[in-house]
């Protein structure tokens, strides 16, 4: 019996011992240290800074021409993208993010602007609206596609539709804003625009059955890739990136030999307009575009550099579009850009966009009355347009100089207990380290005296 009992308190010791390591191992344990997805980022302060200055061209361009702004949600119904853009199309079977509401209702995260947009177009009764509707957006859209240099899961673009009306000169005139907005962000000269038409429904049809027939007998000579598209998208060869597939598209028949006279004339005048408006253009034949939807005119803005594989931005004409969607058959035409894109560009091009969050006063103070003059001096300068922060917490003197320091402001005001008792404040120029005692009632008068700035203001009406 005793030996029973010895056993028993073996093994409660034991247990103890074990649950007493297990304890500690919890405490030791670190939470975990959580990153973004691959292929998402955080679009950090200075991003913001070139963002801003895109979103400010896209605005100005877009309101000099009569375009509205529009969003549409984050997540269609899935049919939209699947019907829009095509079954066969790289975005439909490889890239789009699905997933199936407790319903039962298949969603898809936005892949990309226009089909959205159209969709709108129809369920609001737009088309009872002056036509042409000119649209655009400034949205994050989601694919998922092997990361790289300037392609992200979560990306942004500016989107332009323009919708109600075909004419020639409404294709060229959202060419030309494209080609002004690169050129007001100061790098158009890094971009090549290349044109084609890729004509009506029935010319694309019949050129497609043509390609079908030419690469019939030559499948084995195309990439795996090809030989895929051959099947599902066979305009899609065309601007395959291996080298021996472009040696048969250059044996292949020509789209311009398909088009129809109403086709071609509508595609010089296209061009034409384009010289009117002194806007550079390469005609690219191989140029088909990578949606179902397009007819007609298609455009993209290639990286001179790199040509394709960094294109910036694209677009063209989509008049079937709202019927595929089950409105009334809709002339339109439409263009995006990516705005990561459009900012590696800017950073390797050297344009430094304007910067407006830098601190132009920072207030230092010491003791409770010191903090009470202090935020009431920083809200007052706040409310005169003058960027102001102070050293709220419980610092030192010498710890709130460093920070302001840091803050790269180019005056503080210094609110020690020895000032505030006498009334006044301490007015330090930290760029030169010089200072001067002025009133405490007239401070904020003074340091507006010296930053010699326009302030920064604004009304709800501008």
């Amino acid at each position: 019996m005793a030996e029973n009992n010895t056993e028993a308190e073996q093994n409660t010791t034991d247990e103890v011992i074990e649950n007493s390591s297990e304890e500690k191992k919890q405490k030791i344990e670190k939470p975990k240290k959580f990153q973004t997805l691959r292929g998402f980022q955080d679009l950090l302060p200075d991003f913001q800074d070139y963002y801003t200055m895109v979103k400010k061209a896209v605005r100005h361009r877009s309101r000099q021409s009569g375009f509205r702004r529009i969003t549409t949600p984050i997540m269609e119904e899935t049919g939209v993208f699947v019907r829009a853009l095509g079954e066969s199309t790289d975005v439909v079977s490889k890239e789009m993010f699905n997933m199936e509401s407790r319903s039962g209702v298949s969603m898809t995260l936005k892949p990309e602007a226009t089909a959205g947009i159209v969709r709108a177009y129809i369920e609001h009764g737009m088309h009872t609206l002056p036509q042409p509707v000119q649209l655009y957006s400034i949205e994050p859209q989601f694919r998922y596609d092997r990361p790289q240099k300037g392609r992200f899961r979560q990306f942004h673009q500016c989107d332009f539709e323009i919708l109600g009306v075909k004419d020639a000169s409404i294709d060229a005139q959202m060419i030309h804003m494209s080609y002004k907005i690169l050129e007001d962000l100061g790098i158009s000269e890094r971009v090549d625009l290349q044109i084609n038409s890729l004509g009506s429904a029935k010319n694309r049809s019949d050129y497609i059955e043509a390609l079908k027939d030419f690469f019939f007998d030559k499948v084995q000579h195309l990439s795996p890739e090809s030989q895929a598209r051959l099947e599902t998208n066979p305009l899609r060869i065309l601007d395959s990136k291996d080298e021996d597939d472009q040696i048969l598209v250059s044996m292949a028949p020509k789209l311009k030999d398909f088009l129809d006279d109403e086709s071609s004339k509508y595609y010089e005048t296209v061009k034409d307009y384009l010289r009117e408006l002194n806007v550079p253009f390469f005609e690219n034949e191989g140029l088909v575009r990578g949606l179902d939807y397009y007819c007609d005119t298609v455009f993209e803005f290639w990286d001179r550099s790199l040509g394709s594989q960094n294109a910036i931005g694209g677009g063209g004409r989509y008049d079937g579009l709202a019927e595929l969607l089950g409105g009334k058959h809709t002339p339109a035409v439409g263009m995006a850009m990516g705005v990561e894109r459009i900012i590696d560009h800017m950073k390797a091009a050297g344009i430094k966009p304007p910067i407006k969050d830098n601190v132009q006063v920072f207030v230092a103070q010491l003791g409770e009355e010191g903090k009470k003059k202090a935020l009431k001096i920083t809200t007052n300068l706040r409310d005169k347009g003058i960027h102001s922060i102070g050293g709220m917490g419980k610092s030192s003197m010498k710890a709130q100089l460093k920070m302001a320091d840091k803050c790269k402001a180019p005056w503080c005001i210094i609110l020690g207990e020895i000032e505030i008792r006498d009334g006044n404040a301490i007015l330090r120029d930290m760029k030169l380290g010089k200072q001067e005692i002025v009133k405490l009632e007239t401070v904020e008068e003074e340091v507006l005296k010296k930053l010699h700035c326009k302030p920064d203001t604004y009304t709800l009406g501008e």
